[in-house]
């Protein structure tokens, strides 16, 4: 365990519906009502309508979710979504450009069986939360099938199972879409039996670990539970025992982690003499001259730094950032807020930031869930009002902002393997995985 198979997945058939970049979106949970919108206009069969599918009036409670099951049965009645002929594994590589350069992120997708968290090598590294289970769980009931993917993780030191099926895709033709940030997705199906079997061997017993989409494995395990209760029992071959999952080797060079950056309101304004008086002896701290814009500094101190224990603090009320690096001071004050914790869990920026700087320190335990943002322009727009998060976010002014170094694949597999969950927002995979290139039915 985890099995990992071949399925026949449901795609879109390009006949029907053009382009498949007018189809095709980004999670359903990192849509916001603009672009759902947007997505609502770009096709009359785009994927937003079952992954995401909008409140209509007259709507009195789950109606949406039916709706997106309609949208499924007559899309498949009418040819517009379609079945393949044969299992194959999907190889899915994402174009796209950071720092600079263009990185090309290799994966593929294939069925992996369901365990429970903690009951086989399957891991979580994020909590979840039961509002968006019991939303998943209603469509996938609705739809019956997998409707967008897990991202997993598996170690592989030599990238000996992509580069397989790399070798496979050779006089494939492949699949091609772009998405609405300009990332390139290519999806090739890999029907060729000997590659399937051996990446299916060299799969096995290898350990998973949940990059993205922990709610929906959740849900998949949920569903599981309720086609057992509906029939009784199911047979190892049933379908609700697997779900779809793009896997991702940890050591392919594409694989990169962006950071979380925070902006907060509801707390004290500080200023810089505040903020370093108050995290006395745990940390030694540095004002950086610019304003707010010294956030670019700071960051780029802190990458090149590449040290977990760094991080900035705005003091808003004299526009002054603070760069703060963390002493044994801070690891023993870390171990006595945390001490039921691991050393790795206690040493993740994300934890430090949250449970030493802004709870302990500066006081702040209790305040409104921040603000994330992933680039440094977006804190300084954020705070000068000139983002389209804080205006969605409403009027209120921010009063604290943070960078912070994001936890690193090595640092998910450790506390993955101690069985701790990272702070929210611990890690960014970018870029996200598209919804629509492959369904996976569960009936």
């Amino acid at each position: 365990m985890p099995q990992i198979t071949p399925f026949q997945a449901v795609r879109y058939n390009l006949d029907h519906v053009g382009s498949i970049s007018d189809v095709i979106a980004p999670p359903y949970d990192v849509i916001d009502p603009e672009l759902q919108d947007q997505l609502y206009k770009r096709h009359p069969a785009n994927v937003i309508r079952i992954i995401l599918n909008r409140p209509e009036p007259g709507d009195g409670g789950d109606e949406k979710y039916q709706r997106a099951a309609d949208f499924v049965q007559q899309w498949l009645s009418e040819g517009v979504l379609k079945q393949d002929d044969q299992p194959a594994y999907y190889v899915y590589h994402q174009q796209f450009e950071h720092d600079g350069q263009t990185i090309n992120r290799r994966g593929f997708m294939g069925r992996v069986r369901i365990q429970r968290f903690g009951e086989g090598n399957i891991y979580p590294h994020e909590e979840t939360h039961p509002k968006a289970k019991v939303d998943r769980l209603k469509l996938t009931k609705a739809t019956g099938q997998n409707n967008s993917q897990i991202f997993g993780l598996y170690p592989d030191p030599s990238n000996e199972i992509i580069e397989t099926l790399d070798a496979a895709c050779q006089g494939v033709t492949p699949l091609e879409a772009v998405d609405h940030l300009g990332v390139k997705h290519i999806l090739w199906p890999v029907t060729d039996e000997a590659a399937c079997e051996k990446v299916s061997q060299l799969m096995a017993d290898r350990p998973m670990f949940v990059a993205d989409g922990h709610h929906r494995y959740e849900t998949a395990c949920n569903y599981k539970d309720h086609v057992i209760e509906t029939e009784g029992s199911i047979d190892d071959a049933h379908p609700a025992n697997f779900v779809m999952t793009m896997l991702v080797g940890m050591s392919d060079p594409g694989m990169i982690v962006l950071p979380t950056h925070r902006l907060l309101r509801g707390t004290p304004k500080f200023t810089s003499d505040q903020i370093v008086e108050k995290l006395g002896d745990a940390f030694e701290c540095e004002k950086l001259s610019g304003g707010l814009d010294a956030a670019g500094e700071a960051w780029g101190r802190m990458e090149k730094a590449d040290d977990q224990g760094l991080v900035a603090v705005y003091a808003a009320e004299d526009d002054v950032w603070v760069l703060a690096k963390a002493t044994d001071a801070a690891a023993g004050l870390m171990k006595e807020i945390a001490g039921q914790q691991s050393d790795d869990w206690r040493g993740l920026g994300v934890s430090i930031l949250h449970r030493l700087v802004i709870d302990r320190l500066l006081g702040c335990e209790g305040h409104p869930k921040p603000t994330y943002v992933h680039e440094v322009s977006e804190v300084i727009d954020g705070f000068r009002g000139q983002g389209s998060q804080a205006e969605s976010d409403g009027d209120e002014p921010y009063t604290l902002a943070a960078l912070v170094m994001p936890a690193k694949l090595s640092d998910v597999e450790a506390i993955s393997l101690h069985k701790e969950r990272m702070p929210a927002k611990s890690t960014y995979f970018y870029p996200k995985l598209l919804s629509g290139l492959t369904f996976n039915r569960l009936k």
